[in-house]
């Protein structure tokens, strides 16, 4: 049975159709210019938040101006991540093409060489599409793009770190994924990064750029592809069901932590403070739900902005174990160091306690000794014979 035609409906008639899910219309001037502007279907596709449960009604008190709140609080959260993914993107194919042509060369004939790439037979056709891609770009932008027009017309070839400027994030991605097994490892090692992980964060960023750029809804958006766990859903305390993060895996709070390991630490702690600051405004204009229901929906733990400052207490922490250990294992030097000195202290006493009495005893002997030369000295006087008796 076919599915009956939806019929186009007039400003006015949209307003209708709200208003009848219950939701509140207090200026209808104010929400049919919002709707001739914004586009009735793309507005109404934020309705999900204010719709209570197992209805197809709004919240009690939901009013037009709530829902276009969060339709505008996306759009500035979708430029927010758009601008900063559009770092990353170029960062990496910078990277990539600094690290291939240092290696390979940077005329295409030898950056495009098949032997540059992985040799894996089940990857031989992959690599063949791409390298007739790329060659394609660069035929198709060298009389168009002003950085490669510049280079055909002056050198006759375009290098590689000046193709990757008109090169898609989704073949920057691909040309990464046919890379060699060194040349993967040496470019995700400059974000710390294994080169599995590295690989489905390229492709899950390039997902979210394609998305920014079309103005789709981003803030509760979730991918079929989940991230691997990380230290910072352990140290946010995310909570773990059937051994599963419940956040931070599929939802758009993955992507801050993907973007947390890519961004340098100033960049991610100015986008996490422009983040904060439309959660803010957008608190301020909610008035039928909390945004920790807008925050839940995103996969936001409350504590969320611990991310910008989290690195640092990794690393105070680690400095003050450091320090706890050096200090123990000077303690410990110092104890080994004192019991030594006290053994030695011991000896020094015992042997000058045994040195005086010694002393003592050869003292007591001599002076035994003189009263018995004394003595002998007496009785052989008194035994001698007087000879003065003669004289008298």
């Amino acid at each position: 049975m076919g599915s009956q035609n939806k019929e186009f409906k007039n400003l006015k008639e949209q307003t209708e159709i709200l208003a009848n899910k219950g939701l509140v219309i207090n200026d209808p001037d104010y929400a049919m210019e919002i709707l001739l502007r914004e586009n009735y279907f793309f507005l109404s596709g934020y309705r999900h938040v204010f719709i209570n449960e197992g209805t197809n009604r709004f919240i009690e008190g939901t009013t037009f101006e709530e829902l276009y709140s969060l339709f505008r609080f996306d759009r500035k959260f979708r430029n927010i991540i758009f601008k900063n993914l559009l770092i990353i993107e170029n960062n990496v194919k910078s990277i990539l093409s600094y690290k291939l042509s240092l290696k390979y060369g940077y005329r295409e004939k030898e950056y495009l060489n098949p032997k540059n790439f992985t040799n894996n037979p089940a990857k031989k056709r992959q690599v063949n599409d791409l390298i007739k891609k790329m060659k394609r770009q660069i035929k198709a932008n060298a009389t168009q793009h002003s950085a490669t027009m510049h280079y055909v017309q002056n050198y006759g070839y375009i290098p590689l770190w000046v193709l990757v400027k008109v090169l898609s994030f989704g073949i920057v991605g691909e040309l990464y994924s046919i890379l060699k097994n060194d040349d993967q490892i040496s470019i995700s090692e400059e974000y710390g990064l294994d080169q599995a992980t590295f690989s489905n964060y390229i492709i899950m960023l390039s997902n979210y750029r394609n998305l920014c750029a079309h103005e789709d809804i981003v803030f509760e958006n979730k991918t079929q592809r989940a991230i691997e766990d990380t230290k910072y859903h352990k140290l946010l305390n995310i909570p773990v069901e059937a051994n599963e993060y419940q956040s931070g895996k599929t939802d758009i709070f993955a992507l801050i932590i993907i973007v947390k390991q890519l961004l340098k630490s100033d960049e991610f702690l100015n986008m996490a403070n422009e983040i904060r600051d439309a959660f803010s405004e957008l608190h301020d204009e909610l008035h039928s739900i909390k945004l920790d229901k807008v925050l839940s929906r995103m996969g936001f733990p409350s504590n969320w902005y611990d991310l910008t400052t989290i690195d640092n207490k990794m690393k105070v922490d680690k400095e003050d174990y450091d320090i706890e250990q050096d200090d123990l294992e000077t303690q410990q030097e110092m104890k080994k160091s004192f019991t030594s000195d006290e053994v030695r202290r011991e000896e020094v006493r015992f042997h000058k306690e045994a040195k005086r009495e010694r002393r003592e005893i050869e003292r007591e002997y001599r002076q035994q000794e003189r009263q018995e030369n004394e003595i002998d000295e007496l009785l052989n006087r008194d035994n001698k014979p007087d000879n003065r008796k003669g004289f008298f």
